[in-house]
């Protein structure tokens, strides 16, 4: 996958701890959380499942998404999750 704008979700499990990035690299950037090579949440939490992601136009688009998403409920997130991707598989071997 070439870079690319992209907002994310990861999860330490179903319904686990969540975090919502943005990037310009998501297959580097999960990568990263994967490895634990991002200080803070994703290592302190074991956040390293990536469960959703959408492709953004460019990085202005991206960060505003990431903002809305990260504004709305862990509701929200979770039915975003589960509309794309019911069985909560990590996609990163998708996007590899």
């Amino acid at each position: 996958m070439e870079k690319q704008a992209a907002v994310y979700i990861l999860a330490s499990e179903r319904n686990g701890t969540l975090y919502v990035g943005v990037t310009s690299d998501l297959v580097r950037r999960v990568w990263e959380h994967k490895n634990d090579l991002v200080e803070g949440f994703s290592k302190r939490y074991g956040v390293h499942n990536l469960v959703y992601f959408e492709l953004g136009e460019n990085m202005f688009a991206a960060i505003e998404r990431e903002k809305q998403l990260k504004a709305g409920s862990r509701k929200k997130k979770l039915q975003l999750i589960e509309a794309k991707n019911p069985d909560w598989r990590d996609l990163f071997d998708e996007i590899v």
